[in-house]
């Protein structure tokens, strides 16, 4: 399954969230695109339209983020949207998906993820 992974850059996004991916199970299962990883520019949109799935972690607004939402509801791609425990979501996010997540800390996110992945079957 092609995951694209939207989130803010107002955080730290490499070590919070690229990290605990790369090192999970997730990434030998999924193809993960993590549009910050390096510096080469991607075509988002592109790669959005060609995803099975967004993952947006939406504990920091932000609005690049809420573009690439957008793209994805009108592609009909399905987002899950994960939010650290205590921050409080934009209720907008209702309007493109009815999958959210709340986790403590990187293991409970993976761990989370797993168990969601793996009881949904995504899809087009």
């Amino acid at each position: 399954m092609k995951i694209y992974i939207a989130h803010s850059t107002n955080y730290d996004f490499k070590n919070e969230l690229y990290v605990p991916l790369r090192n999970s199970a997730l990434n030998s299962q999924h193809d993960i695109v993590l549009p910050h990883e390096n510096d080469t520019f991607i075509k988002t949109k592109d790669i959005i339209r060609e995803s099975d799935l967004v993952i947006a972690e939406t504990s920091y607004p932000s609005t690049g983020e809420g573009i690439e939402l957008g793209w994805a509801d009108s592609f009909k791609v399905p987002v899950v949207c994960i939010s650290k425990e205590g921050t409080k979501i934009s209720n907008s996010l209702k309007t493109v998906s009815d999958a959210f997540i709340v986790y403590r800390n990187s293991e409970d996110l993976i761990d989370q993820l797993i168990a969601f992945l793996a009881s949904k079957v995504i899809g087009r």
